[in-house]
């Protein structure tokens, strides 16, 4: 088989059945899954992160699992150079990757070969942003922003330490702002062309209940157990591992400061809020193929459908 022009991708919200909708397609145009997400790199995470079983993957090889230490802070440049690795492993082998995940943002990187720009949470100068934030507040950080990348600090508000800390990290470390960093990546032609299909229920009621569902498997599994077995072995809790939904709301069932009720309630508010993000994110892609569930998922019809539109798209 040669090597396929395009990558197949099958997005979606959470819970709304990508792993097995992205095995069934692997298995029929002899694909490998590349795993889109940026949680389930980490080990000892499977129940928060509904990484797929031995059982689901139904022998299909899948990369970008449990790859990385949950202690690790695995930023998005790493990520995209490491599942790039995988898929041109995959392409070299004359098999299909089959990019199965709900983080967008890492999709897109992915598939346009981006190269983020330097520095990542961890190194000396976010440490030192971090510091100066501590003892001096946000608005001083904000300010100088606005001095060295005005287009940057526009689009942020004083509550986003986040993004404040990165664009400052990356002029520091670059002497470019970021701004500019993101105006010439833009420039690049994408590295691969893709055909993606995506998840999604009709009624967002439906996928709430199911969100809420997948929850309550999580508790009954063990889903406190688990983090409670990250905290035991030393995980530090500011990692990012640590601060994926499921496992900061359960850390307080740890501390003693909520119930596991009242912390399974919030990780059901916070996963459905989550899915809402994710479909704005990928709405703003006109050229996925949604199938949209109507009461509850059927695979056999979404296969059909997203054979069609496969074969439409020329990948056989």
């Amino acid at each position: 088989m040669p090597a396929p022009e395009k990558l197949i991708c099958v997005v979606g919200p959470t819970a709304c059945g990508k792993t097995t909708l992205g095995v069934q397609i692997a298995k029929r145009y002899n694909g490998e899954v590349v795993s889109i997400d940026s949680m389930q790199i980490y080990r000892g995470m499977t129940i928060g992160t509904a990484a797929p079983t031995e059982a689901e993957t139904e022998g299909v090889p899948h990369h970008m699992v449990g790859v990385a230490g949950p202690e690790e802070n695995w930023s998005a440049a790493r990520f995209v150079q490491a599942a790039d690795a995988c898929i041109q492993d995959i392409l070299g082998r004359g098999r299909r990757p089959v990019l199965v995940g709900g983080t967008g943002l890492y999709l897109d990187a992915v598939l346009a070969g981006r190269a983020f720009a330097p520095g990542e949470a961890g190194g000396a100068v976010r440490r030192e942003l971090e510091d100066r934030l501590e003892r001096e507040g946000a608005a001083p950080l904000l300010a100088e922003l606005e001095r060295v990348d005005p287009e940057s600090a526009a689009r942020l508000h004083s509550g986003d330490h986040k993004r404040i800390l990165r664009a400052l990290e990356v002029y520091r470390e670059t002497g470019k702002p970021l701004s500019q960093h993101h105006r010439e990546d833009r420039q690049r032609p994408g590295k691969y062309g893709s055909v993606c299909i995506g998840l999604a229920f009709r009624d967002r009621e439906d996928m709430k209940r199911l969100i809420d569902r997948r929850v309550d498997g999580m508790m009954a599994a063990g889903l406190l157990e688990e983090v409670r077995a990250l905290a035991e072995a030393g995980v530090p809790r500011r990692s990012t591992a640590m601060q994926a939904i499921g496992y900061k709301e359960l850390l307080g069932v740890l501390d003693g400061t909520a119930t596991a009720e009242e912390a399974a309630a919030m990780v059901k508010l916070r996963s459905r809020q989550y899915a809402k993000r994710q479909l704005t994110w990928l709405r703003r892609n006109a050229d996925i193929h949604w199938i949209y569930w109507e009461k509850e998922r059927d695979f056999a019809y979404a296969l059909q459908i997203a054979t069609e539109i496969l074969t439409a798209q020329g990948i056989q």
